[in-house]
């Protein structure tokens, strides 16, 4: 278990939800992962990269929404700028996305 925080520090995330509107392939990533880019409604269009090709493939990804943190600083990743962190859950190795069990709003804040 990692370190008690206080709510402020929790409250500082900034969860959101999204809907992936186009995934490509990521071959120079030193993981394998694919490019997403995900529609935040009143926040943009912000793009990552997620290591999820083992449980995911691109065409099943297109237009579901996902759980992610919109507010980290902006982080290359080989030739590509990564500006949120989608969230996930690991089992051996392997992220299952999160997301919302009904259709929501793009940019709805998860508390």
């Amino acid at each position: 278990m990692k370190p008690t925080i206080n709510f402020e520090d929790f409250s500082a995330i900034d969860l959101r939800i999204g809907t992936i509107m186009e995934v490509n392939d990521f071959p120079e990533a030193r993981n394998p992962a694919y490019q997403l880019i995900i529609d935040f409604g009143v926040l943009g269009v912000k793009k990552t990269s997620a290591q999820i090709t083992t449980l995911y493939a691109k065409e099943d990804l297109l237009h579901k929404q996902i759980v992610a943190v919109v507010n980290f600083p902006k982080k290359q990743i080989a030739k590509f700028m990564s500006e949120c962190l989608v969230v996930g859950a690991v089992k051996a190795k392997d992220v299952m996305l999160l997301y919302p069990e009904h259709q929501v709003k793009n940019g709805t804040p998860v508390l």
